[in-house]
């Protein structure tokens, strides 16, 4: 009986590593999307801190300002990655 089933687990093994796991506009999608998530959660911990800076001294905008939009560059560099493959 294993003999029978031998070849068809073969066949299917051998198909089964050929195809991706996901199509390529879903892995693109989870790219953006992770990289989206991982800007959000940076930004939650520089704008709090930036917020404080800044309320104790106006001075520190611009740095504030620059380290808060930082973080977004990832997703501008995810978004390039997927419009360009």
């Amino acid at each position: 009986m294993i003999e029978a089933i031998e070849p068809l687990m073969t066949a299917l093994q051998s198909e089964a590593a050929a195809a991706p796991a996901i199509e390529p506009s879903a892995a693109a999608a989870l790219a953006v999307g992770l990289a989206a998530f991982g800007a959000g959660y940076a930004e939650r911990g520089i704008g709090a801190a930036a917020m404080g800076a800044i309320a104790e001294d106006e001075d520190l905008f611009v740095n504030g300002l620059i380290l808060t939009v930082l973080p977004e560059t990832l997703v501008i560099l995810a978004l390039v990655v997927v419009f360009l493959v």
